[in-house]
């Protein structure tokens, strides 16, 4: 089978959509215990810290982003619907949330061995006071997933009457991770606070400067080439 743009994007928009879905799921697996999200935690880093899982994940990062920047490069107009504007608002206001994130987590255990728990995330948060922060990070990422999957299949019978289900699984299972994370700050409060790591901030920060600047220049190129495609064809 020819593999087709439409075929990539789709494919690495599931395996984004499964991290995502798997962080959600762990964070509301503290409803019932933090033990509990600490072992999906763990089962979490050994899939995606793999050697396969580190493939499979920033492959399909990076193919999905490439797609999106010649998306834009190309477009030939912007009257778009308002699923659509909703769509891409979500989906490139994602990487702006979890640069930090991934920076502080899989840049920290790679390069410094700093091993990753619910008490040691969530406590510092709270410490920090970026509780909030923390429950709005995989929103976006999670409505862009859910958005773009739903206009790829929506035109099926099967997913058209599998609508209600699906729209409920899409509001549920994000309430039910803020829930979790809550349970988490709970359950941590009052926890004394824990030593702290030989992770140099300077140096995280770094990291996290440099790809995020990266990053707003790959998306303002996109568009300016977009920009100079539209002045030649006129």
């Amino acid at each position: 089978m020819r593999v087709t743009v439409r075929h990539l994007r789709l494919g690495s928009g599931l395996v984004l959509l499964s991290y995502i879905s798997l962080h959600l799921t762990n964070h509301a697996l503290a409803l019932w215990s933090l033990n509990l999200a600490e072992s999906g935690l763990r089962w979490s880093i050994a899939l995606w810290q793999s050697l396969p899982g580190t493939v499979a994940l920033y492959g399909a990062a990076g193919v999905h982003f490439v797609l999106a920047c010649h998306t834009i490069g190309t477009r030939r107009h912007w009257r778009l619907p308002i699923i659509e504007w909703v769509r891409l608002w979500a989906g490139f206001s994602l990487p702006l949330l979890l640069i930090g994130h991934v920076v502080s987590t899989r840049l920290s255990v790679t390069l410094y061995g700093v091993e990753p728990s619910y008490r040691m995330i969530v406590t510092n948060l709270a410490r920090s006071g970026a509780q909030g922060w923390q429950l709005a990070l995989l929103a976006p990422g999670w409505l862009h997933g859910c958005l773009g999957l739903w206009l790829s299949l929506r035109r099926f019978a099967s997913m058209q009457r599998a609508k209600p289900i699906l729209l409920g699984i899409v509001v549920l299972l994000p309430l039910l991770s803020a829930l979790g994370f809550l349970a988490m700050d709970r359950a941590v409060a009052g926890v004394p606070a824990l030593p702290s790591t030989t992770v140099p901030p300077a140096a995280l920060r770094s990291w996290r400067e440099a790809i995020l600047a990266a990053y707003l220049m790959l998306i303002a190129g996109a568009f300016a080439a977009n920009l100079l495609r539209s002045r030649l064809a006129r």
